[in-house]
């Protein structure tokens, strides 16, 4: 059991190590563009905050500590992607960004470990950090949705990055099946609502990923607004 248990786990932290260097080919479009374009920044800091709570919870934890490493790495690569949303965002995005990431990055996390370190103790420390865990956990897997009216509206998901997507349905999957094993339900509620988050994410990927059928959608609600409303002929243009 315990040998399963820590291959479940391994197999979690390489679904995990891929998932938050999933976004490397957008954001090595963002460099190469000087532009964030119309990515979003806040799944990044929704997940720089939940993977800090997460190593946090795998150190204070006995036996947690595939929990604490992977979310360890996934830290350091999203301060790499928020940096870059700080460089290269438009003066609004920026704007959000730094305030978002001031005040749960900073402000925030700050507060929440300082008063788990030294105002809490054993299991009620534990419980704590471990439910305000799953809360983020549930916003960083529902995060990538927020651009679901621009998928919506654009009938595109270029803006809605399909590894991303992936390996968030993935990552739900193996951290509920290795959350079953361990008997952690902190770890299993999140997980399982980010498994079926993220198939819900994959539904809307499949049916909007057609370049060409949004083409052909868009130019027949042109058609048909040309038939409801005629275009003035070229001579009563002024």
């Amino acid at each position: 059991m315990e040998n399963l248990v820590f291959i479940i786990g391994v197999i979690g932290n390489i679904i995990s190590v891929l998932m938050f260097l999933s976004p490397v080919g957008t954001f090595r479009r963002i460099v190469k563009n000087q532009s964030t374009e119309d990515f979003d920044s806040l799944p990044y800091i929704c997940t720089l905050l939940n993977s800090a709570l997460w190593t946090y919870y795998g150190l204070i934890k006995p036996g947690s500590y595939l929990v604490s490493t992977v979310n360890g790495f996934g830290v350091i690569v999203e301060i790499v992607y928020v940096a870059l949303f700080l460089l290269f965002a438009n003066p609004k995005m920026r704007k959000k960004t730094a305030i978002l990431s001031g005040v749960l990055n900073v402000g925030i996390l700050a507060t929440t470990l300082l008063y788990a370190q030294f105002l809490l103790h054993g299991e009620t420390r534990i419980n704590v950090i471990g439910f305000l865990s799953t809360c983020l956990n549930i916003v960083m897997y529902s995060s990538p949705l927020g651009v679901l009216t621009t998928v919506v509206t654009t009938r595109s998901v270029e803006y809605m990055p399909f590894l991303l997507s992936f390996f968030l349905f993935l990552n739900g999957g193996v951290w509920t099946l290795y959350a079953v094993l361990v008997a952690d339900w902190f770890l299993g509620v999140p997980n399982g609502m980010g498994w079926l988050l993220g198939a819900v994410q994959l539904v809307i990927y499949a049916i909007y990923r057609n370049p060409s059928s949004s083409k052909v959608a868009i130019v027949e609600d042109l058609e048909q607004g040309s038939q409801t409303e005629p275009l003035l002929p070229p001579s009563s243009i002024q």
